[in-house]
């Protein structure tokens, strides 16, 4: 069976979801009080596109998005924490397959399982990626990249369990569950 790598729906919901990014990165983040370290509600968004649309979606997001917003905030873009993205993006998009929110289930084990996916992507991308990047490429000094790094993922971890849980709990709550038309 020939598949196509991605739909016209996949790929419209990139150039939407990259969008979204953008605006909620530039409008709707929290300064922490670490340098060019903000509480970012647009990972909330990019874990409801990527859990939707899968892994490929949420790597285009996350990339598309945050070098948009770096592009329009700063000037240029910051590789580091835009790669970072993409991996949360990957991570959690990677989810996809293991939960049936298309479905209209997100219950307590898909609420789980969907926050420890959520909580790995958060510290691959910020704990590790971010931070190393930072220091191999703009050979920034180590303690104040994992720093930045541990505020945004202690951050972004909690965004997306808060904001992330509840968009896809209401998102599956519009789905039909397969099963619950009766026939008369």
């Amino acid at each position: 069976m020939n598949q196509k790598v991605l739909s016209i729906r996949t790929i419209v919901a990139i150039g939407i979801g990259a969008a979204v990014f953008l605006i909620l990165g530039r409008f709707a983040a929290i300064p922490t009080g670490v340098p060019n370290t903000e509480i970012q509600t647009a990972y909330a968004f990019l874990a409801l596109m990527a859990v939707l649309y899968g892994p490929a979606a949420g790597i285009a997001i996350g990339f598309i998005g945050h070098t948009l917003k770096d592009l329009t905030a700063y000037g240029s873009p910051w590789f580091s924490w835009i790669i970072a993205s993409a991996v949360v993006g990957l991570v959690i998009g990677l989810s996809s397959g293991k939960l049936r929110v298309n479905e209209g289930e997100f219950g307590k084990k898909e609420i789980i399982r969907f926050n420890i996916y959520q909580i790995v992507s958060n510290v691959i991308a910020w704990g590790i990626v971010a931070p190393t990047l930072d220091i191999f490429i703009y050979a920034e000094p180590a303690n104040k990249v994992y720093l930045q790094g541990a505020v945004a993922g202690i951050s972004n971890i909690i965004t997306v369990g808060i904001l992330g849980t509840v968009l896809l709990f209401t998102y599956a709550k519009t789905r039909t569950k397969k099963g619950s038309l009766d026939k008369e």
